[in-house]
């Protein structure tokens, strides 16, 4: 796809009108294109905007962005962060900005969106056996020679799928194969000699090219520095194994991947151990939650809590609700639940509550769960909480805050709204 084609469809963004599908904007905004509402630069608690709606804070994202692209330059990796977190277009392209070297994604959907938007490498972390999708993506190859498309593959019975699907296509598709990350791992291959199998069954085939290994560190049992390296290791040997049986002859590059959110510190330790192969090798970082971090899950977990030196990841989400009922003194509930913030992993944090105008902690305040539309909160004798108040949540797990929410303002720390990010799940 051009560098044209790809600025033209993200500019038809802006060009989409602002009407019922879209919680939490002006209500006489409708109509209005989302360029020319951005342009009006609204504030966020005074301009209309109504509760709950969720925000992402301009200054939080580009230092997100920023860091990470440093933490890979230093550490000799290339990132492709992982966009089912987002399924914002355009993060992905201030991603790339960042010196991304493509997208990681998950599922076939995600990829024709990731397409529809300019996006020349894509990474799909996940077995893919579809048949459809496969002569969808064969003939994108067959459409574009910039295109780069790389998937797993954990099976023989997956690569016969997937030579059957891509007969006749004019490129190969490029696979790695999946190591497991131990035994009751996801998916991936368990044994090293099983990985020797379904890159042979690969070399068998001319609709499929070996160009790498990868897998997730994630999912190692029972996580913790030693095992993760020790899985990391296993990964990295089986690279070095596969140059030595010839298996990555004839590519100009070979592919090593891993990383997630939560121990990326331990894959740049470890690729970093990766002696020279016969062809140069792209050390892949695919960690995702970074783009927004939480306020939860993942700043408990990322690694720059272990090696603060290295810098620091800051929560970029802000869910405002209101207070809409006050009972006792004991008790408050908030209009936002189950529909508007993440819970799989945890509860909203109370932060802020805001009072004409005025910015305070929430002290005394907790969430203690949600129904599908309220929030419930435990008010302490400290809480000076009324009906009316706004309160700022931060919420936990970036990956199920995003997919509710259609277009999301873009704000800075004054609440001046600069832009709307749109997401598509």
């Amino acid at each position: 796809m051009s560098a044209d084609t790809a600025a033209a469809s993200l500019a038809a963004l802006a060009a989409d009108r602002v009407d019922h599908r879209f919680k939490g904007l002006p209500p006489d905004a409708h109509g209005l294109t989302v360029g020319e509402l951005a342009a009006r630069r609204r504030n966020l608690f005074t301009d209309g905007f109504t509760t709950p709606v969720l925000a992402l804070s301009a200054e939080r994202l580009e230092h997100n962005l920023g860091l990470m692209e440093t933490y890979a330059a230093r550490h000799g990796l290339a990132f492709a962060p992982h966009g089912k977190t987002s399924m914002a277009p355009q993060l992905f392209r201030r991603q790339i900005e960042h010196g991304a070297w493509g997208i990681t994604l998950a599922v076939p959907h995600q990829v024709r969106v990731a397409r529809r938007f300019g996006i020349d490498r894509i990474f799909l972390a996940n077995e893919l056996v579809d048949a459809a999708a496969l002569r969808w993506i064969a003939a994108e190859l067959a459409a574009d020679p910039g295109f780069r498309f790389v998937c797993y593959v954990d099976s023989v019975r997956g690569v016969e799928l997937m030579d059957a699907a891509l007969a006749g296509g004019v490129r190969p598709v490029d696979v790695v194969v999946e190591l497991a990350a131990g035994e009751g791992a996801r998916t991936g291959v368990r044994t090293e000699a099983e990985c020797a199998a379904v890159a042979d069954a690969v070399a068998a085939t001319g609709t499929l090219r070996l160009v790498g290994v990868a897998g997730y560190e994630g999912e190692v049992p029972d996580a913790d520095p030693e095992r993760v390296r020790a899985w990391l290791r296993r990964l990295t040997a089986l690279a070095v194994a596969f140059d030595g049986a010839g298996r990555f002859k004839g590519l100009d590059e070979v592919v090593v991947s891993a990383g997630g959110s939560a121990w990326f510190d331990a894959v740049a330790d470890v690729f970093g151990e990766l002696p020279e192969l016969s062809v140069p090798v792209v050390k892949l970082l695919r960690s995702g939650a970074y783009v927004s971090h939480d306020d939860g899950h993942y700043r408990r977990l990322t690694p720059f809590t272990r090696v603060p030196d290295e810098g620091a990841l800051h929560p970029a989400f802000r869910l405002w609700a209101q207070v809409v009922s006050r009972p006792c003194a004991e008790q408050a509930f908030a209009n936002a639940g189950k529909r508007d913030a993440a819970h799989d992993l945890d509860l909203p944090v109370a932060q802020v509550v805001r009072r004409d105008g005025v910015e305070r902690p929430a002290k005394g305040v907790e969430v203690t769960g949600l129904s599908d539309q309220h929030a419930w909160l435990r008010t302490g004798p400290e809480a000076d909480l009324e009906v009316g108040d706004w309160i700022g949540l931060g919420l936990s797990h970036p990956c199920t805050s995003f997919d509710k929410w259609q277009l999301i303002p873009l704000v800075e720390a004054d609440g001046t709204v600069v832009d709307y990010v749109r997401t598509f799940f």
